[in-house]
This record gives C-alpha cells, sequence and structure tokens, in this order.
C-alpha cells in the first residue's frame, strides 16, 4: 500500500519539490548579500544618526521581491489542496479504482490511513522549508518594512514562521474530503480553493485580533509620533493617523477623541490662522500639534504588541491544528459510508 500511494504521488511530489530546491538555491545564494548590505547600511546610518531615509529606501529597492515571495508562501497551501488533497481521493472514487484496492485484502481505514500520512508528511515538510527559507531570506526587509508592514500585519503575518505549515496541512485535508464528498475532481479542486480562501480572508478579519487580549493606549500627537494628516480647508478640520507607541506593532483600531473622551472623526482646528495655517508657507508641524495638543484632542489605539508575534503564531497554529484533525476523523468516518 506505501509502495502503491508513493507511485501514484510520485509525480506531484517529484514536481513540488524540485520547484521548491530552485527557490532554497537561489535565496540561499542571495541571502548572506542581502543580509551583509542591510548590516552595513544601518551601521552606516546609526552613526550618522539617521536611518529613516536608509530603511525607507532599502525597502523600496526590494519591494517587488518581498511582495512575490509573500505571495508565493500564501498561495503555496491553497496549491496543496488544489493538487495534492483534492485528487487524492476524488480521483479514486471518480474513476472506481478504490474498490479494486479494498478487494486486495487492504482495508479501508488502512488504504486511507496511508495516503493522509504520507501525502500529508510531504505537505508539511514542504510549507516547513518553503516557509522556514522565505523567512530567513526576508528579515532584514522584514526589519526595513516594520512600520509599513510589520510582521504582525495580515500581509505579513500567514507568510511568516510556523502558520505555513497549519496552512498547508489543512488545505490538505480540506482537500480530500471535499474530494471525498464531491467525486469529481475538477469540481472538487475548485470547490477545494474556494472555501480555503474564505478562510484564509475569515482568519485574519474575525478571529486572529481576538486570540490575544489587544493592549489599549491614549497617545497625545506629536510631530515624532505624526503618520499622516490630510487638511481640509473647506470646514476647517483635519484628519490625521499617528504611529503606534511600539514600532512594528499591529494596529486594530484607532481613533481621535475630544477633550472630554469623546470619538470625534476629525480635528476642528483654524487653518485660516494660528499655528495650522498656511498663511505663511507651510506651517511649522510640531507647532501644529502643539495646537491639537493643546485643543485636548488625543489619539486612542487599539493594537497587539510586536512581542506578541510567536504567541499568536502558536495559537493560530493551534486553531488549524485542531481544524485538521477535526477533518481527518471526517474522513474516516465518512469512508465508512461509501458504497
Amino acid at each position: 500500500m506505501i509502495w502503491l500511494t508513493l507511485r501514484q504521488f510520485r509525480t506531484q511530489a517529484t514536481t513540488g519539490f524540485a520547484a521548491l530546491a530552485a527557490l532554497a538555491a537561489v535565496l540561499a545564494v542571495t541571502g548572506p548579500g542581502l543580509a551583509d548590505d542591510y548590516a552595513s547600511g544601518r551601521s552606516a546610518c546609526t552613526a550618522a544618526g539617521d536611518c529613516s531615509t536608509f530603511t525607507g529606501q532599502f525597502f523600496d529597492d526590494h519591494q517587488m521581491v518581498f511582495l512575490a515571495l509573500i505571495a508565493l508562501v500564501l498561495l503555496l497551501p491553497g496549491l496543496v489542496g488544489l493538487f495534492w488533497g483534492a485528487p487524492l481521493i476524488g480521483r479514486e472514487l471518480e474513476s472506481g479504482t478504490h474498490r479494486l484496492v479494498w478487494n486486495q485484502s487492504v482495508t479501508r481505514t488502512r488504504w486511507l490511513a496511508v495516503k493522509l500520512a504520507l501525502v500529508g508528511l510531504a505537505t508539511t515538510a514542504a510549507a516547513a522549508l518553503g516557509s522556514l527559507a522565505i523567512t530567513w531570506w526576508s528579515g532584514p526587509i522584514d526589519k526595513s518594512a516594520a512600520d509599513e508592514l510589520p510582521r504582525l500585519s495580515p500581509l505579513v503575518f500567514g507568510a511568516r514562521g510556523i502558520v505555513p505549515v497549519g496552512y498547508a496541512a489543512f488545505a490538505f485535508v480540506l482537500g480530500v474530503v471535499v474530494g471525498m464528498l464531491v467525486r469529481r475532481t475538477v469540481p472538487a479542486m475548485a470547490l477545494t480553493l474556494a472555501v480555503f480562501a474564505a478562510v484564509q480572508v475569515a482568519v485574519p478579519l474575525l478571529v486572529r485580533p481576538h486570540l490575544l487580549p489587544p493592549t489599549r493606549a491614549t497617545t497625545a500627537i506629536t510631530g515624532a509620533n505624526l503618520k499622516s494628516l490630510m487638511a481640509n480647508t473647506a470646514d476647517g478640520s483635519v484628519r490625521l493617523r499617528i504611529k503606534p507607541p511600539e514600532t512594528g506593532a499591529w494596529i486594530l483600531s484607532q481613533r481621535t477623541i475630544d477633550a472630554s473622551g469623546r470619538a470625534v472623526g476629525d480635528v476642528k482646528v483654524s487653518l485660516t490662522s494660528g499655528a495650522c495655517a498656511p498663511s505663511q508657507g507651510a506651517p511649522t508641524r510640531d507647532a501644529c500639534m502643539a495646537e491639537i495638543n493643546r485643543l485636548g484632542y488625543r489619539q486612542a489605539m487599539t493594537y497587539q504588541p510586536p512581542g506578541r508575534f510567536w504567541s499568536l503564531q502558536w495559537c493560530e497554529l493551534g486553531i488549524y491544528a485542531l481544524l485538521t484533525l477535526g477533518l481527518t476523523g471526517f474522513c474516516f468516518h465518512r469512508l465508512r459510508r461509501l458504497p
């Protein structure tokens, strides 16, 4: 049974691991140079006393590759479910070859267990190796992008650390379940991709923010922590956003409050006279922020600190592990009901 499963899976495994080996070789060759460039540039700007320009330029120079690798890691589990999971049982049921195996003194349970174990092991190994290599290579870029795209942000979080292993295992078993239910390979592949994509959108929006209690802070608005400011001269209002108290934090919500603690959409401040007026050219940012603070405006923020990255990774991995185990149990339950 093991030999048969390996023979059926050899084409997909060879293709997948060959592509993974090629990617790992490219990352291994280019990674040390990338790390050296970041370290030398960081040393030079630290000696000069300002690294904001260097980090921004470093991220801009490598942004396309950075985003491409993120997309690759996020797509990999879906492809595993699509091409490894859905056809694994669905194709056998569609063609009827499962009956031949069951008539060769191989029990249904053993047949399914061997298939899930061997292909599932290959799935988790591929996801672990790919995530490890890309996380290592992207380390310098992650540091330079801490202000704009921190590791805790939904886009980056799912492409780092250990959670891609959970995604891949879940997508694989999800594909197996859908294949057993639909019993048609192509429809099962399409449905697997749709369900997995829906879960991957729902978890960062609805589940991950609540895995750990967030930190809440009310912060003064200053020129140092100001991130963006948009002025509307028509109604004399200013809409602003500030940086989180900790670099690399994941901001869950941010709102401006007035002196009484009431949430307001915009800051009401004079744009025709006073510290925020542009009549003498561009207003001094610090002076305008001081005026906003004098009026009692503050920024209330809810966020996950960057130090919780690994805690959130383990929590989310646990959720996907439970989902995977539940789907695996359903596979064996469903198998007993097949004609």
